[in-house]
C-alpha cells in the first residue's frame, strides 16, 4: 500500500491550559484530566481514516467475504441479510465446530483488526497524540468476543511493527460507560450532598439516559460510580425529526426523575450529556452531528435549551446541563483506572470512530 496524504480537522486548540473559572460545555480542562484533543477527523483519499475501524466497516468486510463464499455456495449465513447478523451470532459461529463458519468469522476479525491497527498508527503520528501510553477501546462491539479478538490481534500487529502502545477494553459495559463518564464532567462541589446525577448518551443509532449513583468517598472523589437505572431508545429505527427526538429524550429523563424520587434517591440538579461532534463552550454542535436525527449542527440550535424545556425542577432547582463529545464522556468513565499512566486515549467503535486523548491532572 502506497503512502497516503492526510488532512485533519483539529478539535480544541493546543495552547497551555488553565483551570476554568466556570463550568463550560466541551471543556478542555476537567477536574481529573485535560482533554488534549477529541473528534480528530483524519482524512486520506479514501475518506475519513476512522471510518475504517467503525461498525459499518466491520459489516462491509463481512459482506465482502460472504459474497466470495456465496460464489462457491458456502455462505454459512444463507440468505440472512448482513445487517441482521448480531454480535452474539458471530460469537457463536466463531466457536462453531464447522470450520468454514468459524473460519469466516476469524477471517473477518483478522481483516478488521488490520484496519484498527492502521487507524491507531495514524492517530499516534499526530502531535496531539504523541506520547500516548494506553488506548481504551470502547463502543458496543468491544463487549463481544469478536471485538475482544480484534483488539487483541491489533495489539499484536502493532507490537510486531515496533509500536509501543497498550490497547485495553473499556471496563464498564459500553452501554453504561457513556453515562458513568458524566460524573467526571463537573467538580465535586456540584454533586456535594447528593446521591446521583442524570446522564444522557446520544449516539448516531441509540440514545441512553440514566441515573448514575456517585458512591463518593469521604473526600468527594468518585471511584465507584455506577448506573442505577437507565432507559434505551434506538432512534435509528424510528427516524424522528429533531424536535420529536428531543421530546422523546425529555420523556425518558422525566421517567428517571420520577423513579429516583419514588426511591428517595437525592438527585443533584445536574445532567451530563455526551453527544457526537465538536462542542463549543456554548454547547453548540459545530460539526460531526451528521448521524443525529435531524439537523443538530450550528449556532441556531441549543441542545441544552431545547432539552431544558422538557425537564422539571430537581430539588427546587433548574437542571444544569453540561455537554461534551460522546467519546470524551465515555473515556472519562476510565478515569479511576488510569492513575498509572499520564497520557491516554479512547477510541469508540460505533457508527463512526469516536476518539479523544487525555492527560491526567495532578
Amino acid at each position: 500500500m502506497g503512502a497516503k496524504s492526510e488532512a485533519r480537522d483539529v478539535a480544541p486548540p493546543d495552547e497551555p491550559a488553565a483551570p476554568p473559572a466556570v463550568l463550560a460545555h466541551g471543556g478542555k480542562v476537567l477536574p481529573a484530566v485535560t482533554v488534549d484533543t477529541y473528534n480528530e477527523e483524519l482524512r486520506d483519499e479514501e475518506g475519513f481514516v476512522g471510518d475504517r475501524a467503525s461498525r459499518r466497516a466491520f459489516r462491509a468486510i463481512l459482506a465482502d467475504w460472504r459474497d466470495r463464499l456465496r460464489e462457491r455456495g458456502d455462505d454459512p449465513f444463507g440468505d440472512l441479510p448482513t445487517e441482521e447478523i448480531t454480535k452474539s451470532k458471530l460469537d457463536k459461529m466463531l466457536a462453531s465446530a464447522d470450520p468454514v463458519s468459524a473460519g469466516l468469522v476469524h477471517t473477518v476479525v483478522e481483516e478488521f483488526a488490520g484496519e484498527l491497527a492502521t487507524v491507531v498508527r495514524r492517530f499516534l503520528r499526530l502531535p496531539s497524540w504523541k506520547g500516548t501510553q494506553r488506548i481504551v477501546i470502547g463502543g458496543g462491539m468491544i463487549a463481544s468476543r469478536i471485538g475482544e479478538l480484534a483488539m487483541g490481534r491489533a495489539s499484536i500487529m502493532l507490537a510486531a511493527d515496533g509500536v509501543t502502545i497498550e490497547l485495553v477494553a473499556i471496563q464498564n459495559h459500553p452501554d453504561e460507560a457513556g453515562l458513568i463518564g458524566a460524573v467526571h464532567l463537573a467538580p465535586s462541589w456540584v454533586m456535594a450532598g447528593h446521591d446521583a446525577i442524570l446522564a444522557v448518551d446520544i449516539g448516531g443509532t441509540n440514545v441512553r439516559a440514566g441515573v448514575v449513583e456517585l458512591n463518593a468517598g469521604k473526600r468527594g472523589e468518585i471511584k465507584e460510580a455506577d448506573v442505577w437505572k437507565r432507559q434505551h431508545w434506538r432512534h435509528a429505527d424510528d427516524g424522528p425529526e429533531r424536535d420529536e427526538a428531543i421530546e422523546k429524550i425529555g420523556a425518558m429523563i422525566n421517567k428517571l426523575i420520577e423513579r429516583a424520587e419514588d426511591e428517595k434517591i437525592k438527585l443533584a440538579p445536574f445532567m451530563g450529556i455526551g453527544c457526537p461532534g465538536l462542542i463549543d463552550d456554548h454547547g453548540f454542535i459545530l460539526k460531526g452531528g451528521q448521524n443525529l436525527p435531524g439537523n443538530w449542527e450550528g449556532r441556531d440550535f441549543s441542545l441544552a435549551a431545547a432539552l431544558s424545556a422538557h425537564l422539571p425542577k430537581v430539588g427546587g432547582h433548574d437542571v444544569f446541563i453540561l455537554i461534551h463529545n460522546d467519546a470524551v464522556v465515555q473515556g472519562l468513565s476510565e478515569v479511576p483506572n488510569m492513575k498509572d499512566v499520564e497520557h491516554w486515549g479512547v477510541m469508540t467503535i460505533g457508527t463512526g470512530l469516536g476518539n479523544a486523548r487525555f492527560t491526567n491532572r495532578e
